[in-house]
């Protein structure tokens, strides 16, 4: 879509406007003197802060549209005035005019098709009360994490129950406040931001549901995220948890979240997983231990080390990397056993890898095993599907089978013997699917599962779809949760 002020008011404005001495990047918000991100207004020249920092150009905007009094408007005043500003750093034009609009359209259009969410199930109608989540610029990767992590019912229910964030200092003391780009860096909480955006997303009162204010916290605690360039999810769904996780140690406003996890008898002591620190919740669904086994080839020394683990990365065995779909005829299909197997299978280490054998005093060849000493109740599997080449990363296109109930892990365990009948049955509950080539191009959606039925998540869009269809798909990362109550015997 082509902004109709921009057409014509930009060449004007750069012609006429008095600009500030000095290199647009060095120039200064004449609110609050920062000097990141400044963006100049075409209008008047006046430099002001972006949405990431203080808004100050917003709000510039905002204040010129006070409509005027006691004089006939024509025509030239009947348009929004102050509407084109320039980023000092990259010399981009943006109009608020032309978004605010596109905001008033698109709320129009959410409010009309709040009706088209229904859904008949057994001759009566109901409501498909999930939401989806806007793409605010390659923001698939994040929605996609998100709407997994929604549908895993104990981690999200946690988050869920906390309680709202209060800021105890000026007019905001005493009530309940919600987080927005115009406060300062120390206002900042992923895990507030997290909780409300789980909230919104089951509430059926909206199609899609913005998350800016959380997307704005990854970008200040997360660096690697910053811009709008397409990102690995595997790669941000473990920053998530690990900041999660850290924050949650640290407890906010002075108040300890991880008491709040001592509180809950559904996740009692044996089940925590500490790593970097205390359990939290991240830690005591996710953590799981792995052992590490290292055998001197040379000296038969064995060493052996435990390792905590949030999630699994399998790679995909290189025999099957032509199969890239399941009724292709050439060779057998590649299935999660393949891909378990290969990660606990004996392995001999190569020359780059050369053990260091403190009874032979120096590196030596030697072979390595994994076996899992305990697991998780969410057990996140990743597909290892993007690999270096010499010059690029390729993906990896193969299709994997994958069960949607009784995925058994007893024959990866160290000790089987100690785990009762059900304890190592995994039912899945969400799935995360990269379409495309690249790491850095293509698409990402979610499949998962809430109360019986299979959801496609597919940025603002919601779909209810069949078991066969998530069956079918090239997954990226399984989300699989530790059977409680005994069911089918379907195994993998």
């Amino acid at each position: 879509m082509e902004c109709p002020h921009l057409s014509s008011s930009v060449c004007i404005a750069l012609d006429s406007a008095k600009f500030p001495n000095g290199s647009p990047s060095s120039w200064c918000c004449s609110v609050c003197r920062s000097n990141k991100s400044p963006w100049v207004c075409l209008t008047c020249s006046s430099v002001h802060c972006g949405r990431y920092v203080n808004g100050h150009a917003k709000k510039h905007y905002e204040d010129a549209q006070v409509p005027l009094t006691n004089h006939k408007k024509s025509e030239k005043q009947d348009k929004a005035q102050h509407t084109v500003c320039m980023d000092c750093s990259s010399y981009s034009t943006y109009c608020s005019a032309f978004t605010a609009d596109r905001h008033r359209k698109r709320k129009l259009l959410e409010n009309t098709s709040l009706n088209s969410k229904l859904l008949k199930v057994n001759g009566s109608t109901t409501a498909i009360c999930a939401t989806g989540l806007r793409n605010l610029g390659n923001t698939c990767f994040m929605n996609a994490i998100l709407q997994s992590l929604s549908n895993i019912e104990q981690f999200c229910c946690y988050f869920k129950e906390l309680p709202a964030v209060e800021l105890r200092n000026g007019k905001t003391a005493g009530r309940r406040t919600y987080h927005t780009r115009s406060q300062g860096d120390n206002n900042v909480s992923l895990v507030e931001e997290f909780r409300k955006t789980l909230c919104a997303l089951w509430q059926g009162s909206q199609t899609a549901f913005s998350p800016e204010s959380l997307f704005y916290v990854v970008w200040k605690i997360m660096p690697n995220f910053r811009g709008y360039q397409q990102q690995d999810a595997h790669e941000f769904m473990r920053y998530l948890l690990d900041h999660l996780h850290l924050e949650l140690q640290g407890g906010f406003n002075g108040v300890s979240r991880s008491a709040l996890l001592q509180e809950n008898s559904t996740l009692s002591a044996s089940n925590k997983c500490c790593i970097n620190g205390a359990s939290t919740v991240v830690t005591a669904i996710f953590g799981g231990i792995l052992q590490n086994e290292v055998n001197c080839l040379i000296c038969g020394t064995e060493s052996r080390k435990f390792d905590p683990f949030l999630d699994l990365s399998l790679d995909i065995p290189s025999q099957f990397r032509n199969k890239r779909s399941k009724n292709q005829e050439n060779g057998p299909v590649c299935s999660l056993r393949d891909c378990l197997r290969s990660f606990t299978d004996l392995e001999e280490l190569d020359e780059t890898e050369l053990y260091m054998c403190h009874k032979c005093k120096k590196k030596q060849k030697s072979t390595k095993k994994f076996w899992i000493q305990k697991l998780p109740k969410v057990l996140c599997l990743h597909l290892k599907r993007f690999h270096w080449t010499a010059y690029l990363r390729n993906k990896v296109d193969t299709y994997v089978e994958f069960p949607l109930r009784g995925l058994d892990m007893k024959c990866y365990l160290l000790e089987p013997e100690n785990s009762g009948p059900e304890s190592c049955l995994y039912d899945l509950a969400a799935v995360v699917v990269h379409h495309g080539s690249g790491v850095g191009s293509g698409h990402y959606t979610a499949y998962a599962t809430h109360e019986g039925r299979w959801f496609h998540f597919n940025d603002s869009t919601v779909t209810l779809t069949e078991e066969d269809t998530v069956l079918k798909a090239k997954a990226y990362i399984l989300f699989y949760v530790e059977r409680q109550a005994k069911a089918g015997s379907d195994k993998l």
